[in-house]
């Protein structure tokens, strides 16, 4: 696998707009973090992939690896919800994560959005405007709290009234 992302670029797609192999290689990158580098033998297929609204945001490496993903939810309140957010082993320190998460939080930024942080990545979600939003809990055995990022309001960007 070749460290060198196709231009850098953050794809993003609906399920229902994936090909197979595209799926099968996000899939695989979070289960090869998830499953087997972290050690967490939990259920990585949770249905909510194949929802409607679900859409997945990655990164290719120029010879078709999956270098970086995350995906996008949408509940039934109007909440958006990121997750499984992770990047290959040999990527971490190339910024991915950090354009998959403005990527996601470009799309829902009038709208508000929470995840669920390991709590090493606290700081990291916090520069995208999350903050904690609950007491930190195990989650297969890692320590993990709930964030939230309030909807950009009309008239203020960048911390400035217009």
């Amino acid at each position: 696998m070749t460290l060198q992302p196709l231009a850098t670029a953050v794809q993003r797609a609906y399920t229902a707009d994936l090909d197979a192999s595209d799926f099968y290689r996000m899939l695989r990158l979070r289960v090869d973090v998830f499953v087997v580098e972290q050690e967490c033998p939990y259920p990585e297929l949770d249905g909510r992939d194949l929802e409607d609204s679900t859409r997945h945001f990655w990164v290719d490496s120029a010879d078709d690896y999956v270098l970086g993903y995350l995906r996008l939810l949408e509940d039934p309140d109007g909440t958006y919800r990121i997750g499984r957010v992770c990047t290959a082993k040999s990527a971490r320190g190339l910024g991915i994560g950090r354009k998959l998460m403005r990527a996601a939080v470009a799309e829902v930024q009038n709208s508000p959005a929470v995840l669920s942080a390991q709590a090493y990545a606290k700081d990291f979600y916090a520069s995208f405007g999350f903050v904690e939003a609950g007491d930190e809990y195990l989650e297969d055995g890692i320590p993990h709290v709930e964030m939230r990022r309030e909807p950009r309001r009309a008239g203020v960007a960048a911390g400035r009234r217009m």
